[in-house]
């Protein structure tokens, strides 16, 4: 997330000076690197589509951009409902979706069988799945077309404001480094970095666990990621598969703790995949591990942009999950704030902190 504020602030032709401050220079525990780095536009937040489908076409872009390619994989991704409240939702989803100009279709019955025949579906009532700008991609890819400015490894340990303004930047290594605008995209730690300017915001470490398997039997064709309605979900990945669940318990954890919850796949996962699919009753685990979503307890949305009272701190903070696929757009629209003092291509003042002071959520009801 602040590579991309750096990147943008770089395209808009910024006179300052941009400092990244990174405090693991490896990337080997950031959220960015450990996660499954899927895209989509089945949001119910039009706004959030559109944050999506912006970053789509940045991913796309990057072979002439960089001369890279992201590798996006558009099999989209399949939500399923098993009850008719979860049928509503994904009516009402769709709905916002399709208004916001996603390409996500509907489906049930003879329709979803046909197009998804490994699926057991006795007690799916409907499917919605995305037809285009949906799918996975190479997160660390996007990653490193981001980079640009000045980087050093460090950690921010504290805040000097002056005159409402944060004014200084105090390190871990003892510098001291003077800022005309501030951005927190602290991850999982941003709560630890407002409270360094006095703020509080409920964003906190969430721990998940991926699992890559192989089948014994895998089903063919260009499969989606599948979202059981367990909560369970399934993707390809190369000639195996990537899965991870919604913990039955999901605490705070600490900053520091990396250790994957080795019993989600035999006692949550794999029951939940055999039961949809013939093809999943026999599988096994290759890998794992596990990395933290910056998790917004008050509705699961991003907090984005300034701060109501100290304008130069600017959030970039509690993506609970979908961070990486939004990074595009967040770093144009806070590039955009910076250089012109407003959003100048997606108004993000409904993600803005204000909801957060007053407590009065924009939930997102389309978490995984």
């Amino acid at each position: 997330m602040g590579s991309a504020v750096a990147y943008f602030l770089k395209e808009l032709g910024f006179d300052g000076s941009v400092l990244v401050i990174e405090r693991d220079g490896s990337y080997a525990q950031s959220s960015t690197a450990l996660s499954a780095s899927g895209i989509r536009q089945q949001f119910s937040s039009p706004l959030n589509v559109k944050i999506s489908q912006f970053g789509a076409e940045f991913i796309k872009g990057a072979n002439g951009r960089w001369g890279v390619d992201l590798n996006l994989q558009e099999n989209g991704y399949l939500y399923l409902a098993s009850t008719p409240g979860g049928a509503q939702i994904l009516r009402e989803n769709h709905e916002t979706q399709v208004g916001a100009g996603a390409d996500v279709a509907l489906m049930e019955g003879a329709e979803l069988a046909e197009r998804f025949p490994h699926l057991r579906l006795d007690d799916i009532v409907l499917g919605a799945h995305g037809q285009a700008n949906e799918g996975w991609f190479d997160g660390v890819g996007l990653m490193q077309g981001l980079r640009t400015g000045e980087y050093i490894q460090d950690e921010v340990v504290g805040l000097d404001l002056t005159n409402g303004k944060v004014s200084k930047v105090k390190l871990a290594s003892g510098r001291a480094v003077e800022c005309g605008v501030f951005v927190n995209a602290a991850g999982p730690r941003a709560a630890v970095v407002a409270a360094m300017a006095g703020i509080d915001i409920p964003v906190e470490a969430r721990k998940r666990t991926n699992f890559l398997f192989d089948c014994m039997d895998a089903p063919a064709g260009d499969l989606p990621l599948m979202i059981d309605p367990t909560g369970v979900w399934c993707r390809p990945e190369g000639k195996h598969f990537l899965t991870a669940c919604v913990p039955a318990d999901d605490p705070v954890v600490d900053f520091d703790d990396f250790e994957p919850r080795h019993g989600e796949f035999e006692d949550i996962i794999w029951p939940a995949l055999a039961a949809r699919s013939e093809n999943f009753e026999a599988i096994k685990p290759l890998r794992f591990w596990s990395g933290h979503y910056a998790y917004n307890t008050l509705d699961q949305n991003a907090v984005i942009g300034p701060h109501s009272e100290i304008r130069n701190f600017l959030f970039a903070n509690g993506f609970s999950g979908h961070g990486l696929q939004q990074s595009p757009a967040v770093g144009r629209a806070l590039a955009e704030w910076i250089c012109f003092g407003e959003y100048r291509s997606l108004d993000f003042a409904p993600l803005g902190f204000e909801r957060i002071e007053t407590k009065i959520p924009l939930l997102e009801r389309c978490v995984i």
